[in-house]
């Protein structure tokens, strides 16, 4: 059976950081706000748009303001592609993996659209089967369902998929679906966060990583 490998999108694929970083200082500034440094967004971000927002207001004393997201989503969107680059040798590896023939998808916490967006400015749509965001679907990761659901978007296949991130949520939601994890180590998430998963050091490591992880003797 064609084996599936499953990416998350920010600190996996692309670093997105710099946009983010830039549209969520723009919101602090129309609230009156000081900006955040960059390392400082970097650790609001894994679990979707609301909580990094829940997790900007929070950090300056102030309650979560629900009205604040539609507007962030707009600004984020336009500018989703201007500075977010995929990190070196991504590029690679995915052609590498489907010259090799895997079927890839992307599994994010980002709402889909800017997903989209983001995929589409930097030339890396046609690689994948399917994109499950944020809000495609009732949950999101750690929630198996939405690595699931992608999957089955995609056409793939649990026993025989590879979920690829740098994030706990992404390991979480692996195991919880039955699918083999593989943790990378030039994202946004601390190592520890790997909780025992194989570890890419490198992009260029992927392609043997996702072999191992599915082959016969692989554990999940």
């Amino acid at each position: 059976m064609q084996p599936t490998a499953v990416f998350d999108l920010d600190g996996t694929l692309v670093d997105s950081v710099p946009d983010i970083h830039a549209a969520l200082n723009r919101l602090m500034a129309a609230h009156g706000e000081p900006p955040f440094t960059l390392q400082e967004v970097v650790g609001f971000i894994g679990d979707g748009v609301p909580t990094l927002l829940a997790r900007a207001f929070a950090a300056r004393g102030r309650e979560p303001d629900a009205a604040a997201l539609p507007g962030f989503l707009v600004d984020y969107e336009a500018s989703a592609a201007q500075h977010t680059r995929p990190f070196e040798g991504i590029p690679a590896v995915l052609e590498a993996l489907k010259a090799a023939g895997w079927r890839m998808a992307v599994c994010t916490n980002k709402p889909v659209a800017a997903a989209h967006v983001v995929l589409d400015a930097l030339d890396l749509s046609h690689y994948f089967a399917a994109v499950g965001g944020g809000d495609s679907f009732p949950v999101r990761k750690p929630d198996p369902a939405h690595l699931l659901a992608t999957l089955q978007a995609a056409g793939g296949n649990p026993a025989h998929a590879v979920m690829i991130g740098d994030h706990h949520n992404d390991i979480a939601a692996a195991r919880g679906a039955g699918v083999a994890p593989v943790f990378v180590a030039w994202g946004y998430g601390p190592l520890a966060a790997a909780d025992g998963a194989p570890v890419a050091a490198r992009p260029s490591e992927l392609p043997a990583l996702l072999a191992a992880a599915t082959g016969p003797t692989s554990i999940r």
